[in-house]
């Protein structure tokens, strides 16, 4: 039975569809609520790490001091051999961790856009699962650089750094295919003001619109948990 844990940084990015992966799966759930105060657990109660998303930057340190913490923690937890997994912040913080930059993007990537495969992809592996051109749904304005020992399998027409995966234990996904309808209103109603219409930054009635690709995008994220799930822990 794996002991699953989720670092939520504030109370409206949930870990959606995961936490109905995991319940379904009969793994336990516990969660640090940052915005709460909550501690972090011992690293040896945990099987499997989850850092979700927010709207802070990872560079935030001083107006979030639990950052420092729980940077300290994502190392712990890679190193020791856990399952990692990080959405859009939760990847960037991973990233960093692992030695990377993390910067601004250039322009703001909200809404529901495609990936495609980048040309150094392996043609077998856990990314593979990931379609080609599907359409997932982006809420960040920053990215990261792929770390060092990392595999990087997909890029938009926005941000070329979608996801990272390193050795087959650590993933990090710049996009939330974890999203769920409720997910999805609720990250729109706490961040609407995010929502000026550019060139990759969609309408509300748009984002709304894009709720067809819900089911598809939380199918694949099952099966990558699933294929997570062979993961021998040390």
């Amino acid at each position: 039975m794996k002991r699953v844990h989720i670092l939520q940084h504030v109370p409206f990015e949930t870990p959606g569809c995961i936490l109905n992966w995991a319940l379904d799966m009969g793994y336990p759930v516990t969660y640090t609520h940052f915005y709460a105060e909550e501690p972090l657990p011992d690293i040896n109660e945990i099987d499997w790490l989850v850092v979700m998303g927010g709207p802070m930057s990872v560079n935030d340190e001083k107006i979030y001091p639990w950052l420092s913490g729980e940077k300290r923690f994502i190392e712990s937890a890679i190193s020791s051999g856990k399952v990692v997994i990080g959405i859009c912040l939760g990847a960037q913080l991973i990233a960093e961790v692992m030695g990377s930059r993390i910067k601004t993007n250039g322009l703001k990537e909200i809404g529901w856009h495609r990936i495609f495969r980048a040309d150094e992809m392996p043609l077998s592996g856990l990314l593979n699962i990931i379609p080609d051109g599907i359409d997932v749904f982006h809420w960040h304005g920053e990215t990261f650089d792929i770390p060092g020992g990392a595999v990087h399998g997909f890029s938009s027409d926005c941000c070329r750094n979608q996801d990272f995966l390193y050795r087959d234990r650590v993933m990090g996904l710049q996009f939330h295919m974890e999203v769920t309808p409720h997910l999805l209103h609720e990250m729109i109603n706490n961040c609407r003001g995010e929502l000026i219409p550019s060139e990759y930054v969609q309408e509300e009635d748009c984002i709304l619109s894009g709720m067809k690709y819900i089911r598809d995008n939380n199918s694949v994220m099952y099966s990558l948990l699933d294929k997570l799930d062979e993961v021998e822990l040390p």
